[in-house]
């Protein structure tokens, strides 16, 4: 016979086990999710890593692009890529890798675009992308960029950022930021300054908004601005309007307002005399006496017309163009680019664009209109934009058109050496020049330079997942 204790203890064993059941369960169940949930903490960690690994990448090509410009195949022989790189931690271990594929720019563009996919080793199906596109620091987003001293007189007016490698003396107005790549300088007497030279600070002078001066500021490396020329001729030869050294004196264009331009070649020229500091006395030829019509021709059919020799340019766009003049050999020739009569936009409506890049000097003419404008961004390469001094004893010729009233200017100025259109006399009326000047940047133009347009370092335009 079972004793009722021994009875009482068999029947309490299902319930435990039961319980202990139940609680195994429980604890397999609770590790189960807390083995879900740390299997995702770890995958958003290596989505996150994924996407800083992405980003290494994006920073890596940024900087082969800084050494090697116009490598778009990470140091390969591969065109398509894409280029995997191994990604390590702080220790040196690879813990991931990240996938670059870049597209070059266009033959008319300097943007690239980099994509790169960032993931780990530990989770190689979580992947991140993101998407850059670098353009290169355009010279269109300045007023005024030059690699030499300059003077603004009191008479200037500038309304937009400027940038010299060299001094800035402002003594007029501007109502941007003035950048010079000096702390100090020595400041001439193509600036007002003494023979024997002062020396002065990057920035000086009795211009009105002192707090928009900055220097010194790294400098911008023009010997490192390439201008294709050769880029630039295939181009019109093949889409554009190349124009091939005349044996004559050069061409003539002008634009008319309906959106097309006439082409002459000039057949005939007579000389002014004109002087500058750095030359001394020049016989220019920039009057034509005589010219034959080549053709007319659509601004829209032609975005890019090269000329092999000396130019005249005036007129009123409408469109998109840029005009080239340089002749081969490069450094052989002489090709100066005039501008005699007004060039400007039909409307400053960002709808017209104009390049002009000369491989010398760009010249104004004695003879413009009192009030002149110039629209566009112009290039003088190895050159200066200029107005010579036509009033100079002993260089002058027939004629009182040394002084100007106005000079209104919409753009951009670009050049090598110092550009100047006045000489100064003192206060007052010029000695030769324009009595009043305003320079306008032209804000359209700071992210979307004409075609063909050198540019400067690369820099970050947008920035994108994927």
């Amino acid at each position: 016979m079972v004793s009722k204790e021994k009875y009482r203890q068999g029947t309490i064993t299902p319930a435990l086990l039961i319980i202990a059941s139940a609680f195994i369960i429980a604890i397999y169940g609770l590790l189960f999710i807390l083995s879900l949930q740390f299997d995702y903490s770890n995958r958003q960690i290596a989505s996150e890593k994924a996407v800083n690994i992405a980003e290494a990448g994006i920073n890596y090509y940024q900087w082969h692009l800084i050494k090697s410009p116009g490598d778009y195949q990470d140091g390969t022989e591969d065109p398509d890529g894409p280029y995997i790189h191994d990604y390590t931690d702080p220790q040196g271990d690879v813990i991931g890798q990240f996938s670059l594929s870049i597209t070059p720019p266009s033959q008319a563009s300097s943007i690239v675009t980099i994509s790169s996919t960032g993931y780990t080793n530990q989770y190689p199906k979580i992947k991140r992308t993101i998407v850059a596109k670098y353009g290169k620091v355009s010279l269109t987003a300045f007023a005024f960029v030059h690699n030499s001293n300059l003077w603004f007189g009191k008479s200037i007016t500038v309304n937009g950022p400027v940038f010299s490698n060299g001094g800035i003396r402002m003594d007029g107005t501007n109502t941007s930021t003035v950048q010079s790549a000096k702390q100090t300088y020595i400041c001439g007497v193509e600036s007002g300054c003494d023979e024997d030279g002062e020396e002065k600070p990057g920035i000086w002078g009795t211009g009105d908004d002192e707090t928009l001066w900055e220097f010194p500021v790294p400098p911008i490396d023009f010997a490192g601005i390439y201008v294709n020329f050769s880029q630039m001729q295939g181009a019109a030869e093949s889409e554009g309007l190349y124009l091939p050294p005349s044996g004559d004196q050069g061409y003539q264009i002008i634009f008319n307002s309906d959106g097309t331009f006439n082409l002459y070649e000039v057949t005939g020229v007579d000389y002014i005399k004109g002087y500058t500091p750095e030359v001394g006395c020049q016989d220019l030829y920039q009057v034509i006496l005589d010219k034959v019509l080549v053709g007319t021709y659509n601004v829209s059919d032609t975005p890019i017309i090269f000329v092999e020799d000396t130019l005249w340019i005036e007129g009123t766009l409408k469109g998109e163009i840029t005009v080239a003049a340089a002749r081969f050999p490069l450094g052989s020739y002489t090709t100066y680019i005039y501008i005699p009569n007004n060039l400007i936009y039909l409307a400053k409506d960002g709808t017209n664009s104009l390049g002009l890049i000369g491989r010398d000097d760009i010249i104004m003419t004695r003879d413009v209109p009192d009030y002149y404008e110039i629209n566009g961004a112009l290039l003088a390469q190895q050159g200066r934009i200029i107005r010579h001094h036509y009033g100079i004893q002993g260089c002058k010729s027939s004629g009182s058109d040394k002084n100007k009233n106005e000079f209104i200017f919409y753009g951009s100025m670009i050049s090598k050496d110092r550009s100047y259109w006045n000489f100064s006399s003192g206060p007052g009326v010029p000695a030769s020049g324009f009595v009043k000047s305003t320079l306008t940047f032209d804000p359209d133009m700071a992210n979307d330079p004409p075609s063909y347009f050198p540019a400067t370092q690369y820099q970050l335009i947008s920035w994108k997942e994927e």
